[in-house]
């Protein structure tokens, strides 16, 4: 019996061999040996290093899952948008790897070796800078993959794209400083701003989920004019949280206007306070950015 050799050949070479695929192998070995370095001799504790640890795997399975799937082209048999899923991933990853990048090193690493010895040190050292190589391959890959003018390509690959992961990234930072004893249940001007941060959070992430799924066709409305008024929804709830919380958080008739001498380090009502602030601004300005460009490009929902 005579086996077949015509047609396509399954296994995709190619996608190994472009720069992409050169960048997600070393995101894989660079991860790799992050996770293994720390968990030999660097170590890590409480959650921060929970974090960081989770950070590192979680990348790591995910990139294996997407260059399995590349090589072996079964990404055509999943019933998602694989443009989109990997265009979002990758910024994920960029600002979960660089958060870790600067967390580890920030409360682990040190350059003496007391109180912890010498080998201990040198492997926390290693681990700090390898987990910024990590950081550097995946934001490579944004670079590589992001949409150019003119150019027809995932959602998710373009700038408004890659600003809703971003959002949804910072509200994310925004939550835990609101969970870390922030008192936002002292007025309801607070729980207001509370609000606005879970409700621009979780449309967000539906509409990275429609395109990722590749169900934007399938919506009552144009996706892209819904898009838009969103965003624009999502700027003037967000104005609205960028006057409130500072007024009941730092004007001394509802709150204090510096950081009371009582307070101990990381247990501070007024720190969490700040970081929501400084974030709510951070989120103003991404979404305000993100309607600039969401006027410049032409939604294509099944790239």
């Amino acid at each position: 019996m005579m086996m077949e050799t015509s047609g396509g050949t399954y296994l995709n070479t190619a996608a190994m061999a472009s720069p992409v695929g050169i960048a997600r192998i070393l995101q894989v070995v660079f991860g790799c040996t992050t996770f293994s370095l720390v968990i030999h001799q660097g170590g890590f504790s409480a959650a921060y290093g929970t974090f960081c640890m989770f950070v590192w795997c979680f990348c790591f399975a995910v990139t294996m899952f997407i260059i399995t799937c590349e090589f072996t082209r079964f990404h055509s048999c999943l019933n998602i948008s694989w443009g989109n899923f990997t265009a979002a991933f990758a910024m994920l990853a960029t600002l979960m790897s660089v958060t870790a990048a600067v967390i580890y090193p920030l409360y682990f690493a040190q350059l003496r070796c007391y109180p912890i010895s010498c080998k201990v040190r040198d492997f926390r050292v290693a681990a700090s800078v390898f987990a910024g190589l990590l950081f550097v391959t995946y934001a490579v890959e944004v670079f590589l993959t992001r949409a150019r003018p003119g150019q027809v390509t995932s959602y998710m690959a373009t700038v408004s794209g890659l600003l809703k992961i971003v959002q949804a990234f910072v509200a994310c930072i925004i939550f835990g400083a609101l969970v870390n004893d922030s008192q936002y249940s002292n007025y309801v001007a607070t729980q207001w701003c509370v609000a606005v941060y879970s409700f621009c959070f979780v449309v967000t992430v539906v509409v990275v989920a429609f395109n990722v799924t590749g169900k934007t066709a399938t919506l009552w409305c144009p996706f892209e004019r819904f898009v838009v008024i969103y965003t624009f929804m999502a700027i003037l709830m967000y104005v609205s949280a960028a006057v409130i919380w500072p007024v009941f958080c730092f004007d001394s008739k509802y709150g204090s206007p510096g950081r009371p001498d009582q307070c101990s380090k990381g247990q501070c009502p007024w720190d969490s306070q700040l970081v929501i602030a400084i974030f709510t601004y951070v989120n103003l300005v991404l979404y305000t950015v993100d309607l600039a460009y969401s006027q410049r490009i032409r939604f294509v929902s099944h790239p």
